[in-house]
C-alpha cells in the first residue's frame, strides 16, 4: 500500500506514519528524518537544508524532490511505503505523481490529520522542551502553521478531486487515531 501521510506540522504524522507502515509491513519514509540526519552529520545538504529548517521555511523542492525519489527507488519501499512530509507544494504532487508512474504504481491514499491549532502548538512546544529541538522555537512554530496554511492546505483539493484523500480526526491517544487510520484504509489488524 502506498499511502501520503498529511497535517500540520506537530500532527501526529511521524508517530502515526511509524505505527502504521509497522502494520503494513512497509517503510516509513519521513522527508524530515532525512533533512535531520543530513543536518546532524554535517552535509553540504544538511547545511543548507537547516538554514531552511532554523527560519521554519521548507526545503527547496529539487532538493526535496532528489532525495525522495532516491528513497522510493530502494527495493524496501517498492512494494508500498508511508510517505510523511511530502508533498508539501501542488508542484510536488506533480512530482510524486511523476515518479510512481514512471514506476507502474500510484498512490492508494492521502490521509489528512486534523487537529486543532492550539493542541498543534502545545504538542510542539512540549517537544522542542523535551528534545530541544532549534526548529521548534514559538515563533518558528508560527510560522510553520502559516506556511502550511499557505502552501500544504491546498493540496486536499487536489487529492480530493483525484478521490484519494481521507480525513482522520488527530486528536486523542496513538491507538486511537491509529484505529481511525485503519478504519480509514479499510486495514484488519
Amino acid at each position: 500500500m502506498r499511502v501520503v501521510l498529511m497535517g500540520p506540522p506537530g500532527a501526529g504524522k511521524g508517530t502515526q506514519a511509524q505505527v502504521v507502515a509497522g502494520i503494513l509491513g512497509v517503510p516509513h519514509v519521513s522527508t524530515g528524518d532525512i533533512f535531520r540526519a543530513n543536518v546532524a552529520g554535517g552535509t553540504p545538504l544538511g547545511v543548507e537544508a537547516k538554514r531552511y529548517m532554523d527560519a521554519g521555511e521548507y526545503v527547496p523542492d529539487g532538493v526535496t524532490n532528489a532525495m525522495v525519489r532516491d528513497r522510493l527507488s530502494q527495493d524496501d519501499a517498492r512494494p508500498g511505503f508511508v510517505l510523511d512530509g511530502y508533498p508539501r507544494t501542488v508542484e510536488q504532487v506533480a512530482e510524486l505523481d511523476a515518479m510512481l508512474e514512471s514506476a507502474g504504481q500510484r498512490l492508494d491514499a492521502v490521509l489528512e490529520l486534523t487537529v486543532d491549532t492550539d493542541e498543534v502548538v502545545a504538542r510542539l512546544v512540549k517537544r522542542a522542551a523535551e528534545q530541544g529541538r532549534s526548529d521548534d522555537s514559538e515563533d518558528v512554530i508560527r510560522r510553520r502553521l502559516e506556511i502550511y496554511a499557505e502552501q500544504t492546505a491546498p493540496l486536499t483539493a487536489t487529492y480530493h478531486e483525484q478521490g484519494l484523500l481521507r480525513q482522520v480526526y488527530g486528536q486523542g491517544s496513538v491507538e486511537d487515531v491509529t484505529a481511525r487510520i485503519l478504519e480509514a484504509l479499510d486495514v484488519k489488524r
